[in-house]
């Protein structure tokens, strides 16, 4: 927990805090009989305090944005991917606490229990050292001006602005095909190929079926001048 706390650059007065912010529900499940709580609570508290902070956060530093603009930007900052890229730069996935199934399934890297933990930990800090400290920690590791960035550059819709650009000429159509897919069930990288008329204009890869178009579109935008 110490090793953690130097990550966090928060020192906990309630140590039990951060415990159970690591601690997922399978391991809770397994040790009933300790009366232990799971991380689930603290994940509820702290996906509201993080879309406080970070909605102050953009209200401040976005004045002439509109609310819909907001709004795209808030969900693309403490979205899923976000959250996991914060707990693999904090390396949440050692200190968790586990069931042996999810440990045995590779728990420690799925992106969805690294996602909740982070959540989780905002909470904890939250409700040990106040509002404060928890933008302080969301600001350093999520709210970054790198960070909001590549927040802009993956909100962008490439699959869109693909599709509008081949429009511009009647009767070319637009087709992804699946042609890899690799790694574990709890990490699988998928690569996409998209067609122009018939003919292969750009490959992606992502972490999912629809980043991987995204990936593609934003090579064919590139390979056909519309970017």
């Amino acid at each position: 927990m110490k090793e953690l706390e130097k990550k966090l650059n928060y020192t906990f007065r309630n140590p039990a805090l951060l415990s159970e912010a690591l601690s997922h529900s399978s391991y809770a499940n397994e040790h009933r009989a300790a009366h232990l709580n799971s991380n689930e609570r603290l994940e509820f508290l702290g996906d509201s305090v993080l879309g406080f902070v970070t909605a102050e956060f953009l209200f401040v530093q976005h004045p002439d944005l509109p609310e819909g603009d907001l709004t795209r930007i808030r969900a693309a900052l403490v979205c899923e991917q976000s959250l996991y890229e914060v707990a693999r730069k904090l390396e949440l996935g050692k200190y968790l606490k586990l069931g042996r199934g999810e440990e045995a399934g590779g728990g420690r890297e799925r992106t969805s229990i690294l996602a909740d933990a982070t959540e989780a930990v905002f909470a904890a800090v939250y409700l040990d050292g106040g509002i404060g400290a928890a933008s302080q920690l969301i600001h350093r590791v999520l709210l970054d001006a790198e960070k909001e960035e590549a927040v802009e550059e993956r909100r962008r819709d490439y699959k869109t602005a693909l599709q509008e650009l081949v429009q511009r000429t009647p009767g070319r159509t637009i087709t992804y095909q699946l042609v890899e897919e690799t790694g574990p069930d709890h990490c699988r990288v998928f690569v996409m190929e998209v067609s122009v008329a018939g003919q292969v204009s750009g490959r992606g890869e992502g972490r999912s079926k629809k980043e991987a178009e995204q990936a593609a579109a934003k090579a064919a935008l590139k390979l056909l001048g519309g970017e």
